[in-house]
């Protein structure tokens, strides 16, 4: 084949060396066929390798036309690296040029599936139709506009047709199946571009992404932790102990089954966080699978559980990835195992796993194909956004059922995740869960065996009680917790409370609430007078071990959350005390009222209600997600679910419109408060850096819009750089309870932190 230039072959990309001379360029036929190879590798793991290789040998054959080859020599002395870039201005396009070949070799129906990743392989999956507003953006718009195909060189048309696929590899369900699937193969083809780009611009950064233990080494690192915990003398002493013992070799015996979906009911400090991982290691070696990913709701339990994690298995085997991380903390080999979490075990973010699954952007979709293969845990699985349960489950039994994936439903209170009628309504659950701990008696008997607490509701739900009474009643114990639904309650109680009392909400950024949370243990354990007024933050996975918690009415797996802040260890002689009050506010609207309302519901129905009774779950959950206005709010499933007569996908829409954290009325200021004062002054005058912002991350507080625009009217916070907002002074920042801003009006959960 000859190419433009003295004979060279068509180019894909060029580099400089440290001298700034040109190295050998990387011709478009090795780009387009390594990238192949790659793409049809990653799309076997769901045996779509035809497709896959498909993809990577039509992804840029736009390249392959001389107006691109002469653009890229007039660009720059040689090539400019940025040209390929869809959408920016001055650019010339020539993702579409692949998606409109495809098409024109393959038809509407194999050709449509691939154009969608070809199309978006740079800018992002795109809309179908301009129907959602996307216009000229929109595939169909851009297919029937753009110019012929017939100038691309032929050795890619020939590679192209070529390159068949036969029928896909399962026959597709109404919903979400094909546009998952088309996702996926978009993910192959991204990763694959990235890795093979990579491997010419920068083979040492290639380089690092190998050397992680395999599966059966983390195993085996996993059994010899426990060994040296069993050996400790103190574990020996503790019963409690032995239960959790008990746990975890059930999760082994149930690692032999066959891959599905899984439930791990165990009470909260049966020690759930090491025995699943005990599961998901034993389960992947059994089935050759190819790593963990563990799901957690709040990024301090990320760090808590990932911490865990590194103990057992290895400082460099575990890969965080959300938004607290610090990426001087990573190794360059663990960042780079983040961007397409290509490493054994993996810690994320409900909010990063799940909004990846519906994304359309290069970036968040990278990761996806990696999920196949997997053991998936969803800790603390009854956070599970309501709003979203229906797009979410169908995915997740997609995931088990086409990508050979296993989900682990873990928690104290199971959310009834399995399909069933509510109401008159059917509620789209998963399909065949099996509880690892076994039957329901035997389920029934470990949590009676972890019972460390007696819960006491009032007599009158109905009848609210004081803030003044409610601190009375603190005041009577030297060591207690008190948990509330809402900053502003939190901080209204606090202030009935002597000094020295701490306060703990999202008004306090990541590194106060942390150092807080750390005196707060080790007066615990000193045995000192300690009071804690906080909000809902502490619930999930902050191990605090109080004698008496107090908890304003609320759902009753919050109550239960709360409960095993109480007597954790089993170290009070008799059982702990959780008290239930009904505050004298209700909880914010949307889900935390709701589940305050079936709470209620529910205990003026029954005779007695218990929230540690792991039966009382199935009634509670169904009945709440009876009262959800929808399980899918934003139509996530009608966008997806394509048009029969054109393949129609909004993918574009669909990934706006599913944000499990609604960001529309949030605004994020960065607090001076230690180093904090230090970070925002470096990012004020020597300019933002990655590293930089993601540290100050840590010194964050999100607020409503209307208290932003007060604040920045007063001149309390300014713009220290486009877009990013600090606070002027520590006077607006107290020591004690975080942002000082005026919340009469501000009733906002910490649900989501």
């Amino acid at each position: 084949m000859t190419g433009v230039y003295d004979g060279m072959d068509y180019i894909a990309h060029v580099r400089q060396d440290e001298n700034g001379n040109w190295l050998p360029p990387h011709s478009l036929k090795e780009h387009l066929t390594n990238t192949a190879k790659l793409a049809s590798e990653f799309a076997l793991k769901f045996n779509a390798e035809p497709w896959g290789k498909l993809a990577g040998i039509a992804h840029d054959a736009g390249k392959g036309r001389l107006p691109w080859q002469e653009y890229l020599k007039r660009k720059s002395g040689y090539f400019d690296e940025a040209a390929h870039l869809e959408g920016k201005p001055g650019r010339m396009p020539h993702a579409i040029y692949g998606a409109r070949l495809v098409e024109e070799t393959h038809g509407k129906q194999i050709g449509r599936v691939i154009s969608y990743c070809v199309a978006g392989h740079h800018s992002g999956l795109q809309d179908w139709s301009g129907a959602e507003g996307a216009g000229r953006s929109s595939l169909e718009y851009q297919l029937s506009h753009v110019d012929g195909v017939e100038d691309i060189h032929s050795f890619i048309w020939e590679a192209v047709r070529a390159a068949r696929p036969q029928s896909p590899p399962w026959t597709f369900s109404s919903g979400l199946d094909i546009s998952l699937w088309i996702r996926m193969l978009y993910s192959c083809l991204v990763d694959a571009d990235f890795l093979d780009t990579e491997s010419y611009m920068d083979n040492e950064k290639a380089s690092l992404r190998r050397g992680y233990y395999s599966i059966p080494e983390l195993l085996e690192r996993l059994n010899k932790h426990y060994e040296r915990l069993a050996s400790e003398p103190r574990a020996k002493d503790l019963p409690i102990n032995r239960i959790r013992q008990w746990i975890r070799q059930r999760c082994i015996e149930s690692a032999k089954e066959p891959q599905g979906v899984f439930s791990l009911s165990v009470p909260t400090g049966g020690g759930k966080t090491l025995s699943s991982l005990s599961f998901a290691l034993e389960h992947a070696v059994q089935h050759h699978l190819d790593r963990v990913i563990y799901v957690i709701p709040y990024t301090s339990i990320i760090e808590q559980n990932a911490e865990v994690f590194r103990k057992a298995l290895g400082d460099d085997q575990v890969v965080e990835h959300h938004s607290n991380i610090v990426e001087d903390d990573l190794t360059p080999r663990l960042r780079l195992a983040a961007e397409n979490w290509d490493a054994p075990v993996i810690v994320t973010t409900s909010v990063q796993f799940f909004e990846s699954l519906f994304a359309s952007s290069p970036s968040r979709c990278r990761k996806l194909h990696n999920i196949a293969r997997s053991v998936v845990i969803l800790d603390e699985a009854q956070l599970l956004p309501v709003e979203f349960m229906s797009p979410i489950l169908q995915t997740l039994q997609l995931l088990v059922d086409h990508y050979g994936v296993t989900v682990v439903i873990c928690t104290a209170t199971q959310p009834a995740l399995g399909e069933r009628r509510v109401g008159e309504r059917r509620f789209p659950g998963l399909r065949s869960i099996r509880e690892i701990i076994g039957n329901e008696g035997e389920v029934k008997q470990l949590y009676n065996s972890l019972r460390r607490v007696k819960v006491v509701f009032p007599e009158n739900t109905s009848e609210p009680s004081c803030w003044e009474e409610i601190a009375s009643q603190l005041l009577k114990h030297e060591q207690v917790l008190c948990v509330v639904s809402d900053r502003r309650s939190c901080r209204e109680l606090h202030s009935l409370m002597p000094r020295g009392t701490y306060h703990l909400s999202a008004l306090m950024c990541g590194q106060h609430r942390s150092e807080l949370i750390q005196e707060i243990k080790k007066k615990l354990e000193q045995n000192e007078p300690c009071r804690v007024i906080s909000t809902q933050l502490v619930e999930a996975g902050v191990d605090l071990d109080f004698p008496v918690v107090y908890r304003a009415l609320a759902g009753l797996d919050s109550i239960a959350q709360a409960a095993g802040r109480c007597n954790r260890e089993s170290k009070l002689p008799g059982m702990g005390e959780v008290v239930v009050f009904v505050p004298p506010r209700q909880p914010p609207t949307g889900i935390l009222r709701k589940a305050f309302e079936t709470t209620r519901s529910l205990c003026q129905s029954l005779d007695r209600i218990d929230p540690l009774d792991h039966d009382i779950y199935e009634h509670y959950f169904s009945q709440l997600y009876w009262k959800a206005n929808s399980l899918d709010v934003y139509d996530i499933t009608t966008l997806l679910n394509p048009t029969r007569t054109d393949l129609g996908i909004q993918f574009r829409t669909a990934a706006e419109r599913f944000r499990i954290i609604d960001s529309t009325d949030q605004k994020s200021i960065l607090v001076r408060y230690g180093e904090g004062n230090q970070l925002i002054d470096l990012l004020k005058y020597k300019g933002p850096d990655r590293y930089l912002l993601r540290r100050l991350q840590r010194y964050a507080v999100n607020i409503r819009t209307k208290q932003f625009y007060t604040l920045l009217a007063r001149g309390s916070i300014e713009e220290v750089q486009p877009g990013v907002h600090a606070m002027t002074s520590e006077i607006e920042y107290d020591e004690a309870v975080g942002l000082m801003i005026d919340d009469v009006q501000f009733n906002t959960t910490d649900l989501i932190i």
